[in-house]
């Protein structure tokens, strides 16, 4: 169980009292679930109703297994799903206790009363720095204070670097939990800053220098940003772009940052803008790849990315290359990764024969050497091997050079395989490691706390891999920086497989395939071997792409194929190595298909020695000692401080620095008096790492001190009571044209039938802000209904182009045009995005490339390039066509629908929820007591028949034979023109006629 330290009990009583609400900001890593599990076993009891809300599905886990620990079991945290029904929710809620539930559920719930909201103790709200004035937190918050004034709300968050957009973010925070107080946690608070202090872990911090070419690659990946970032800033002047630094580009947010500034003029930006942001987020991974990644790695993802800047996925040439590809800088990364990995040297032209006697010397003096070699060696006592790998006279020779030189490397081939420095530094460091625990080891007792498990913690799964199969297949009598030989030399030869393969599948018009990651990664050759993991509709893209190149050849001018590559080789020389990079691979393969092996097996195949029943047990499946134990893992989130307490480590290793890490070990010292903690903190030095490491530090301290700013000076929200909606409502139904102000108008609220799936969506939060009454149920067709006889389905973009290419709107629109007399289509777009269905270039794009009609009928990329700028406007004009009744709304962002809503609800008669229900569905309630579960299954396979419209297909016809043997007539008039007609060419699909 976790220990609390000083700072959390006091955080606790402050927080503790369930007659008040506050908000609490805490630094990350200082144990906010630590907080929240106790603070849920002080409120658990049956008479209690407390709800967890916007927890994930890691946290309810890790909350209710920390909670079994401390004592909460019967029953606990319970968690409530999509999977859980109906009832057995509502007998959740009556029983009382802790709860989990996601948001959606919890806002169905309360508008269904299915929750006794009155009844509710308090609500516990995790990451509160999500929550906005369009949030489903926010719709809850307001729900569940119309109807409980005393409940306490308590809200959590350990991200304040999130709290910082827009004007006065806590306030709006604050303003949408109806809370007052504010309680703000950073590390240098004066309470934690006493706590943590009082045993500090002992810090060992080694900075290492990354070799001179990943300086040289560094250095010129940040020149690469620096242009990129001024030229986005020079092509956007209208924008104010000044956030766009370097150091702010170490971060994952900063790609969404950029997207945020340019999404309301995205329409407007040409693709060279847009081929910049592209280009700073690969920029930003190629930073990150150097430092974490192996040289071949490195240097194959940088082959692929050239490979992906001059030809497109069609197979033509790409338009908007990248522009820093085309610099000096890049150059030099191109130039330096390919060193780290091999040096291609010239392979000499065989001999005249006139020096063939001396060479003839030459080798029978070698050969006189080897048997002198041979004979010292068999007086020693050794093998003729041992004196050739002792090198007996210490005679390096050429010819020894040679011997030594795997037979699977290409000529002229010379593997340089430089290795990460800090691999060749956490060597040291766990043979210091070993030499501590054998001087602690007569000073430890049976009761010192504590293990000799090693950890050892990197930044992501693929680090942790890559320390893994380091420390497996390391030399330790290996000179510093060859320690890792073994594993470099297995990764060349599957990067050497990979390019030959690249050559193959280029020839074969074939696009290229990922580098596999290992030999443990059992998915790498079914995905390669061929065509024979190929499906066939992949094998006829590759033949249609292989045809449109040969086309495309043609096309450009009557050169032969050959012609024209060749000429594009010259192309791609002066400005990019793709040319070389082709010829490379081209000579590789060559060389494979030469050696009548199968590369991939060789280079695939696990060489770990099978078990037999022979071997002693214990030496594979035994238990293994504390101080023989390495354990490698990635950094999480609060599960950490868990693992931590479980393995109680005396010696962790950080490969990468992490802030919040720090703070767990702090915490975990001082949690345990008595236990001596050892940190190896390990770093670059003028690195990506560096930069980043500081840039966190001193945006989270700043972002702390904002908070506490505007916590000093902010101004309270008056919460306004919302319980006089009902009246107001009754006050707008009054027609003030009737004399005397009767009340001859419907007295009802205004209301909206939405349906249940919408509620990811956050219309039905503003719907409820307007002052609508908001009723969720099923429905079969549409997903609001506003009138009886206005019927709304909402798409936002995305959905729109999916429901038009599955066929899903077709249906759609004639279920509504079928049950309603005003069907309208709402095509909502997002806040604080470009109110344009199109980008204004490509519009551009369209126009120029129809210039000049294509000569070639029979190329499909001109009906591509034709219909793709205005696929939507056509589809959607088709759509006008098919049904004239349907009529659609365009609204700018949900707050604009909000506002249409109410202007189509005006003196307009209220829906009747019990009638919007069965509309599209079967009449009778009971219709499906009595229906054969299989066949319904069946019908709901078949073309055309959805899951809206099985039941009225299952009223029209009593069987699955009956449907097949009805006319297409007959079927369209059930199902529809399109759908009825997809129908029945399905089941009668090969009959003779």
């Amino acid at each position: 169980m976790s220990v609390l330290l000083p700072f959390h009990k006091s955080i606790l009583e402050k927080i503790h009292d369930p007659a008040t609400s506050e908000l609490v900001l805490l630094a990350r890593g200082l144990g906010l679930r630590r907080i929240v599990c106790k603070l849920l076993q002080i409120y658990d009891s049956p008479n209690n109703l407390v709800l967890l809300v916007n927890a994930t599905q890691e946290e309810e886990a890790a909350i209710g297994e920390e909670l079994g620990i401390m004592g909460c079991r019967n029953p606990g945290l319970r968690i409530v799903g999509f999977e859980t029904g109906r009832k057995d929710r509502q007998d959740l809620y009556k029983k009382g206790g802790l709860i989990s539930l996601t948001s959606q559920i919890f806002t169905v719930d309360m508008l269904t009363s299915d929750i006794p909201t009155h009844l509710i103790t308090g609500i516990l709200i995790m990451h509160a720095e999500r929550v906005t004035p369009t949030s489903a937190e926010a719709f809850i918050v307001r729900l569940y204070r119309e109807k409980n004034k005393n409940g306490f709300l308590k809200a959590f968050s350990d991200q304040p670097e999130y709290i910082t957009s827009g004007m006065s973010p806590l306030r709006t925070i604050m303003k949408e939990l109806q809370l007052r107080t504010v309680h703000i946690y950073p590390r240098f608070h004066a309470e934690i800053k006493e706590s943590l202090d009082r045993k500090t872990p002992d810090i060992v911090e080694l900075h290492q220098d990354m070799t001179e070419a990943m300086s040289e690659i560094h250095h010129a990946i940040v020149q690469c940003m620096t242009t990129t970032l001024s030229e986005l800033k020079r092509a956007n002047t209208m924008l104010d772009l000044d956030d766009l630094t370097i150091d702010n580009a170490y971060f994952r947010s900063f790609d969404m940052i950029v997207r945020r500034m340019l999404d309301p003029v995205w329409h407007k930006v040409g693709p060279r803008t847009k081929q910049l942001v592209s280009d700073l987020a690969t920029l930003r991974r190629l930073l990150t790849y150097l430092l974490t990644y192996d040289a071949l790695a490195f240097h194959a993802y940088l082959e692929t990315l050239i490979a992906a800047n001059t030809t497109a996925e069609s197979g033509a040439a790409r338009q908007h290359q990248s522009p820093w590809m085309l610099t000096d800088a890049a150059h030099t990364i191109f130039t330096y990764a390919k060193r780290r990995c091999y040096v291609m040297n010239p392979v000499p032209k065989p001999a005249p024969p006139k020096p063939a006697q001396v060479v003839h010397e030459v080798d029978e003096e070698e050969a006189q050497w080897a048997l002198l070699d041979e004979l010292e060696a068999e007086a020693r006592g050794e093998s003729s091997r041992d004196a050739a790998t002792s090198g007996g006279k210490g005679k390096e020779t050429e010819k020894a050079k040679d011997g030594s030189r795997k037979k699977w490397l290409p000529e002229g081939m010379e593997p340089v395989l430089e290795e990460l420095p800090k691999w060749y530094l956490l060597a040291d460091i766990l043979h210091e490691i070993e030499e501590e625990m054998m001087r602690l080891e007569p000073l430890l007792t049976s009761h010192s706390p504590g293990t000799n498990t090693v950890l050892i913690m990197a930044s992501s799964l693929h680090t942790s891999t890559l320390i893994k199969d380091f420390l497996s297949t390391m030399e330790p009598d290996a000179p510093r920086g060859s320690q890792g030989r073994r594993m470099m030399e297995d990764k060349l030869r599957l990067y050497l497989w990979w390019k030959g393969k690249l050559s193959e599948r280029r020839a074969e018009g074939k696009g290229p395939i990922a580098l596999p990651k290992g030999r443990d990664n059992s998915s790498s050759p079914a995905a390669t071997r061929g065509d024979d993991g190929v499906s066939e509709a992949l094998r006829r893209k590759d033949k249609e792409r292989q045809e449109r190149a040969m086309n495309r050849r043609r096309i450009r001018g009557g050169a032969p194929p050959a012609a024209a590559a060749a000429a594009r080789d010259r192309t791609a020389n002066e400005g990019l190595p793709e040319g070389e990079i082709k010829k490379e691979a081209d000579d590789i393969a060559d060389f494979l298909s030469s050696q009548g092996v199968d590369m991939e097996t060789q280079a695939l195949a696990p060489d770990t020695p099978l078990f037999t029943m022979d071997d002693d047990f214990d030496a594979h499946y035994g238990l293994l000692a504390p101080a023989q134990t390495v354990l490698v893992r990635a950094y999480s989130d609060d599960t950490d401080d868990q693992m931590l307490q479980e393995i109680k480590p005396r010696f962790i290793v950080m490969y990468e620095p992490n802030l919040e890490f720090i703070r767990r070990i702090e915490v975990y010292r001082n949690s345990n008096p008595g236990l001596g903690v050892r940190v190896y903190f390990m770093m670059y030095k003028l690195s990506c790492e560096e930069g980043k490491y500081l840039t966190g530090l001193r945006r989270e301290k700043e972002s702390f001190e904002r908070l506490i700013k505007e916590r000093g000076s902010m101004l309270m929200p008056i919460l306004e009571d919302r319980t006089s909606a009902a009246g107001e409502a009754l006050i707008k139904t009054i027609s003030s044209r009737i004399a005397g102000g009767r009340k001859d108008v419907s007295t009802e609220p205004a209301r909206v039938i939405v349906d249940m799936r919408e509620f990811r969506s956050s219309l039905p939060s503003l719907l409820h802000a307007s002052g609508l009454l908001v009723l969720p149920v099923t429905l079969t067709v549409g997903d609001y209904i506003l009138t009886p006889d206005i019927c709304v389905e909402r798409k936002s973009i995305p959905d729109l182009v999916s429901s038009f290419n599955s066929g899903r709107l077709y249906t759609q629109c004639e279920l509504m045009s079928a049950h309603y007399k005003q069907p309208i289509l709402l095509i909502e777009f997002e806040e604080h995005k470009s109110f344009s269905l199109e980008a204004v270039a490509d519009v551009k794009a369209y126009t120029k490339t129809n210039k000049y009609p294509s000569k070639n009928k029979g190329d499909p990329r001109a009906d591509n390039a034709s219909s793709a700028a205005q696929s939507i406007q056509s589809k959607l004009v088709l759509l006008t066509l098919t049904f004239p009744r349907v009529r659609i709304l365009w609204s700018s962002s949900p707050y604009a629908t909000a506002e249409m809503f109410n202007d189509l609800k005006s003196q307009a008669a209220q829906p009747d929820p019990a009638k919007a229900v069965l509309v599209g569905a079967e009449e009778d309630p009971d219709a499906g007591a009595g229906v054969n579960a299989a066949a319904a299954e069946l019908l709901r396979t078949l073309p055309g028949i959805t899951a809206k419209n099985v039941k009225h297909v299952m009223s029209r016809v009593r069987s699955v034979r009956e449907l097949c043997e009805l006319s297409m007539p007959e079927v369209q008039e059930i199902l529809g023109v399109e759908p009825g007609k997809a129908c029945w060419e399905f089941i009668h699909h090969g009959e003779r006629r």
